[in-house]
């Protein structure tokens, strides 16, 4: 199955990686295309008609761009000829930003906790010129109420509408060759490392080693724990409590980390929608020997959920000689057969008879084996393929289907291109090695995939690598063990979500935590190698994604809809319930709206149901705070507080000096997480820096204007700085584990009857109060109460409650 050892997850350290981090940390802050659903940009199905820069890649579909089309007329209607030979250019131009590839920096909405601007962020030299022309257009494209107090000064209208990051700014932005440079592809650092993200999908699995569907419209999906126990997820991905399936007293395994025995495989067949069967691979011990085990089982007839678990028909058992290289791969592939790759019994080197199991075909052991299990009610439980290669030569095991297997570890079989079908039936395996490499197979009739004669491109047994009978087909990929030492087979990236990712064979390594990938050329039909790393900086900053994983990778899973999947533990014991499965996403483009939308069959539950919760999170580098943007037409105060730059910089220097990193994220180890303490409400309401939120119509008490408790009265906090950083402090001082929003311009309403306490609070997001942070001074404020800010505060950081 997988390999153990004790080393793992070695820090590199190097005082030269410096510049190496910095390339990796601040390039992505400025490079990352999103739209205002805080969603990735899209190549529109319907090419637009009124927003035609953005026809070929953007944010808007052709509904919205018709939106915007009506939009523009209804201000047009409202001047003469003058006005609209002068300005329909203008309000064309801003309108069409909402489908700018970076709308979502355009209008100041990365950060969903923030307000949303109206009017997209304009260069100054473009904004004067609207001014001149076209200002009284403002008040009929944004319901902003600050623009018509600036209508009539330029200057502070411009720096109203400007961002602070030049490079953003309409319509520079359009002639950025940084930004503009392989928008809409999957990015990659300078060593090509893939940059992606990931989704949490479940959670608290022990040792989840399979994942599938039973492709009957449900898009339910199954996930097999190593100790015998198989739960269902509904499409939502909330768990029914009762098991599918449950083998625990008959499934051989233990505690051990490393333990390869246990429950290994899970298919369904291709007709189970209508014939109920799906078969299972599982060690057993039978007397003083240890087996595998491939039985069928019948789904329940009084509950589609639930296994019947007294159907179980033995279907083959295989005697194992050691406890380790159990296979535990079963699919079905395109010819309807199912398929069921073996290890070659353990130990090291295949010491079975004079040339091993693997070379061996009257073993069952280290092969890919095919039967017939349809129509075996009656007879025989299964049948040998007509075509099966070796079903004619004496001494051969009929069931063989391909040989000279080590421990293929984790099989699928390509889907094929969803337009042409290329590649479609193709059986990928991963192979795991002895000593010194490891390999990808595609997987075909007859063929020897040359262990214990060779492993990898190179020999292993010289005198078996040498005979000239051995007809060996080499991988299609093979890497040595400074990558990794227990490759994970993975899946033909088939599905709608993620178009970049089309054709593309990601798959990893259990000891390593590599995530890697190949590509097949089609002109040279090799296969081209990509190392995944997880999105740096913001790339990754998207609702619902993470961009780290606990380390062991155990197996890789593809749902109903063809999107990738895979599981890991931080904890390979079949008992610790560590393991997570994640969904893979690219965040540098997306199907477009609509495309990928799917309508799951009902399905009938008689269990309870228990709620997804994720539990990991974003982490990385924080981005400094942005430099305020200035309200009045005043110089900018001198700041002897550190610049952003040398913020990073102790940021990478906080390790005692040291700058640690790792060729990617998970190897890592994941920093515990600190406990919240069961009461965090001040009993004293009146201790200085004590907190309350007021002001939200419907009274509820996790969001509100923040009012602060300072030198014996209660005061409002104004806006200027206020970020999410200021809002975790007042939330966690109220109990609450999240800030969701750090809400701007007296959202919450003005709290005129008070004091304005606080201005210019700049938090790290660890103070106990308000007035731990940095601020301008207590009761010292260069603001109105319309500059009031507040909070939305919660115990889940998913999304607004």
């Amino acid at each position: 199955m997988w390999y153990f050892c004790d080393v793992f997850g070695r820090i590199w350290q190097s005082p030269c990686i410096l510049f190496y981090l910095l390339a990796f940390w601040v390039a992505p802050a400025f490079l990352h295309p999103q739209c205002l659903d805080f969603k990735p940009p899209f190549q529109p199905q319907q090419e637009l008609q009124f927003c035609q820069m953005y026809k070929y890649f953007g944010c808007c579909d052709y509904a919205k761009d018709q939106e915007l089309k009506a939009k523009y007329y209804r201000i047009m209607d409202n001047f003469d000829y003058y006005g609209y030979s002068n300005c329909a250019a203008y309000v064309q131009d801003l309108l069409c930003q909402e489908c700018s590839p970076y709308a979502a920096h355009l209008f100041d909405a990365e950060d969903p906790n923030t307000p949303l601007r109206t009017i997209p962020g304009l260069c100054p030299d473009y904004c004067s010129q609207f001014h001149s022309k076209c200002r009284s257009f403002l008040t009929l494209l944004s319901d902003d109420p600050r623009l018509p107090e600036l209508e009539h000064d330029q200057r502070r209208l411009c720096q109203y509408l400007e961002l602070d990051d030049p490079d953003y700014c309409y319509p520079h932005i359009l002639s950025n060759e940084r930004l503009a440079k392989n928008l809409g592809r999957t990015a990659a650092d300078s060593q090509g490392c893939l940059q992606l993200c990931l989704e949490e999908v479940a959670n608290g699995l022990r040792n989840p080693l399979a994942m599938v569907h039973a492709n009957d419209g449900t898009h339910r999906f199954f996930i097999a724990e190593q100790v015998g126990l198989v739960w269902v997820y509904l499409p939502d991905r909330s768990k029914l409590e009762k098991p599918f399936l449950n083998i625990t007293k008959a499934v051989l395994t233990s505690p051990w980390e490393g333990d390869e025995r246990g429950f290994l495989g899970l298919t369904f067949h291709p007709r189970f929608k209508y014939n109920g069967k799906l078969y299972v691979y599982y060690s057993v011990e039978v007397g003083f020997d240890e087996r595998i085990r491939i039985s069928e089982f019948r789904i329940s007839s009084t509950d589609m959920n639930v296994v019947d678990h007294g159907s179980e028909r033995i279907i083959l058992e295989i005697d194992e000689p050691a406890s380790n290289h159990n296979g535990g791969q079963l699919l079905f592939a395109d010819d309807g057969y199912l398929y069921i790759f073996t290890g070659d019994g353990g130990m090291a080197g295949d010491p079975f008879g004079k040339f091993g199991n693997a070379q061996n075909k009257s073993a069952l052991l280290g092969k890919a084996l095919r039967i017939d299990v349809d129509d075996n009610e009656r007879g025989p439980l299964y049948r040998i393929p007509p075509d099966n290669p070796f079903i004619r030569e004496p001494n051969a095991r009929p069931e063989v289907y391909a040989y000279g297997v080590r421990n293929m570890w984790r099989c699928s079989v390509d889907r094929g291109d969803p337009n042409t079908k290329e590649g479609k039936g193709r059986i990928f395996c991963g192979d795991v090695g002895q000593n010194k490499y490891e390999e990808i197979d595609i997987v075909e009739k007859g063929r020897n995939y040359g262990w214990r004669a060779k492993e990898g491109f190179s020999c292993y047994d010289k005198k078996l690598c040498a005979n000239s009978s051995l007809d060996d087909v080499l991988p299609i990929y093979a890497y040595p063990h400074k990558m990794g030492k227990s490759v994970t087979g993975g899946y033909v990236y088939r599905g709608c979500e993620n178009p970049n990712l089309n054709g593309m064979y990601i798959f990893g390594d259990f000891m390593s935590g590599r995530l890697m990938s190949l590509k097949e050329n089609r002109n040279t039909h090799s296969w081209e190698y990509n190392e995944i790393c997880m999105g740096e900086g913001l790339t990754c900053s998207f609702p619902g994604l993470i961009n780290n994983y606990y380390p062991y990778i155990i197996s890789f899973a593809e749902d109903e809809a063809g999107e990738l999947y895979f599981m890991s533990t931080e904890i390979p014991s079949a008992t610790s319930p560590t393991g997570v499965v994640y969904k893979i996403v690219d965040p540098s483009r997306r199907a477009p709206p609509g495309k990928c939308n799917y309508e799951p069959l009902s399905v009938r539950v008689k269990s309870s149901l228990i709620p997804f919760k994720p539990k990991e999170t974003l982490i990385g580098v924080h981005v400094p705070t942005k430099l305020p943007r200035l309200s009045n037409a005043e110089e900018p105060p001198v700041d002897d507080s550190k610049g952003w730059f040398q913020e990073l910089l102790d940021i990478l220097n906080e390790q005692d000096g040291q700058i640690s990193t790792t060729p990617f994220t998970p190897t890592t180890p994941k920093p515990k997480r600190t406990s919240r303490r069961k009461d965090r409400r001040r009993k004293d309401k009146h201790k200085n820096g004590a907190v309350r939120l007021v002001g939200d119509e419907e009274g509820r008490k996790d969001r509100g204007r923040v009012e602060v408790y300072a030198n014996g009265e209660w005061g409002t906090v104004c806006d200027d700085l206020w970020n999410t950083k200021n809002a975790i402090v007042v939330c966690r001082q109220l109990g609450f584990r999240h800030a969701l929003k750090a809400a701007k311009h007296a959202e919450f309403g003005q709290g005129t009857s008070l004091k304005i306490i606080l201005d210019d609070v700049q938090c790290e997001g660890t103070e106990e109060t308000l007035l731990d942070c940095q601020h301008a001074g207590i009761g010292t404020h260069n603001c109105a109460h319309y500059e009031d800010a507040g909070v939305i505060c919660g115990n889940s950081d998913s999304g607004l409650e």
